[in-house]
Formats: C-alpha cells, sequence, structure tokens
C-alpha cells in the first residue's frame, strides 16, 4: 500500500475484491501509518471509498481513531480525514468531531488543519457543528492571533449564525484596538466589523477603536489604518459621525502619511 506503484494495484484490488478482503484490509493495524505515507494515503482514501458495510466502517475507523490528530494535521493523512467526512457520512465522523473539539487549538493553528477543521464544519449536523463552534468562540482570542487559526475565526464569522457571531465578539471585546495593531487579528476585527444585523456589536467595537489611548496608534498603523478605513465604511448615522468627529483632529498629521490619505479622503468624500 506504500509502495509507489504498488499503491495503485491496491486501489484497483479495492475496487473488484470482496466483502471478506476488504474487512481483512480494514484490519490491518498499521493503517494510520500509511495514511501518513505519500503513496499510502491513495490507498487508504480508496479503501474509506469503497467501505460497504457498518461492520468495515467501525473496523476502519477504530483503526484510524488513536491517530486522528496526527492524521489531521498532516500532509497526506488530512486527505484521509477529509475523505472520511466525505463519504462516512456525520455519525460516522464522530470520532473526528471529539477530536476536533477536545484539541480545537492544537489543530485550528495547524496549516492543515485550519482546513480540516473548516471542512468538519461544512459536513457536520446541527449538534456537531454547535460543539464546534462553540469550542472555536471560546477560543476565539487566541485563534484570531495565529496565521492559521485567524481563517477558522472567519469562517466561523461566515456562518452568519448571530448567537455564535456574538459569542465570538464578546470573546474579543476588549482586545479589539490591541488586535487591530496585528497582521493576522486585524482581518478578524474587519471581519466583525461587516457583520450583519450586529449594529450593537458594530458600536461597541467603534467605542474600543476611538478609546483616545488607541486611535492615535491605530491610525498609523498599517494594520489598525485599514481596520479604521473598514468601519468609516461599514457604519452610518450617530455612530458613523462619533467615529469621523473622533478622528477629525488627526487629519492634519494623517494628509502627510501614505496610510492616513486613505482615511482622509475618506471623510472628506462623506464629510
Amino acid at each position: 500500500m506504500m509502495d509507489p506503484f504498488g499503491n495503485y494495484l491496491v486501489q484497483k484490488l479495492l475496487d473488484r475484491c470482496s466483502e471478506q478482503q476488504r474487512l481483512e484490509v480494514s484490519e490491518r493495524g498499521e493503517l494510520v501509518t500509511v495514511a501518513l505515507n505519500t503513496h499510502g494515503t491513495r490507498a487508504v482514501q480508496k479503501l474509506i471509498e469503497t467501505l460497504s458495510s457498518r461492520e468495515q466502517r467501525a473496523i476502519a475507523i477504530e483503526a484510524l481513531r488513536p491517530g486522528v490528530v496526527s492524521l489531521i494535521k498532516d500532509l497526506n493523512g488530512n486527505h484521509v480525514v477529509q475523505r472520511c467526512l466525505q463519504r462516512l457520512g456525520p455519525e460516522d465522523s464522530q470520532f473526528i468531531y471529539d477530536a476536533a473539539v477536545a484539541q480545537c487549538v492544537e489543530v485550528a493553528t495547524h496549516r492543515h488543519g485550519c482546513c480540516v477543521l473548516q471542512r468538519c464544519i461544512d459536513f457536520a449536523t446541527p449538534a456537531q457543528k454547535q460543539a464546534l463552534v462553540q469550542e472555536i468562540a471560546n477560543h476565539a482570542l487566541v485563534l484570531s492571533q495565529d496565521a492559521f487559526g485567524n481563517y477558522v475565526v472567519q469562517y466561523v464569522l461566515e456562518l452568519g449564525h448571530l448567537e455564535t457571531c456574538t459569542q465570538v465578539v464578546s470573546a474579543l471585546r476588549g482586545s479589539f484596538s490591541s488586535l487591530s495593531l496585528q497582521k493576522f487579528s486585524s482581518n478578524v476585527v474587519e471581519r466583525c466589523l461587516k457583520l450583519g444585523g450586529m449594529d450593537a456589536e458594530r458600536e461597541a467595537i467603534v467605542r474600543e477603536l476611538i478609546a483616545p489611548t488607541s486611535l492615535s496608534r491605530l491610525l498609523q498603523d498599517g494594520f489598525g489604518n485599514y481596520v479604521i478605513q473598514s468601519a468609516l465604511s461599514v457604519t452610518s448615522g450617530q455612530i458613523h459621525n462619533m467615529l469621523v468627529e473622533a478622528i477629525r483632529p488627526y487629519l492634519p498629521t494623517l494628509r502627510g502619511t501614505p496610510h492616513g490619505k486613505r482615511i482622509v479622503q475618506r471623510i472628506n468624500g462623506k464629510a
């Protein structure tokens, strides 16, 4: 199964072998090792596709269960996990959801793990999705600052579920200014500002951004500047006017900076 050429033969045989032969392949104790291999991963993915009975699925699941987090984080193994999500169905994929919830931060902050978590959300039942997004919301502050974790938080926000979005915003409350100064988390702040149907939360975020101890630094910062531009573009009415008036004293200074010029243009275009 791990041979550069033999794995293709195994894939062909899996299409044509008997139920008993397929069961014997599933019972092999080294499925995790094979799944982590560059060539073996293809054979294990094919095995998952061809499992045709509950007994076969149960045996394969038990073989993969002990190494599921290692598989999720592996260049080759993550494809086996994603194939399980696609072909086994939510009930038989519960072992993946259990691991994803239990090791949420470890998985979400990994290059491959963050992609698998997003696919978990895609294929989940409502109950599985709720458990997973709740755990992500609980760790939103840490994940938002991570190179990979921030994508998971943004993906959850993009679902547009009001309760979940409120939980994420609550987890970040009090930190929006500092998050706006960082490369990865500033994207999460912009996503929060753009959430629909959350005017009260948007106002709370803006009030944090325009605090005297924060605004000057945000306006001069390469990432913070884009957050302020987003705030200007998504706010209206009283909160927009409050934001503009808070920025106005800094306009003379902003006119002389590359980032600041864009803010000046936005304000002059709307003021």
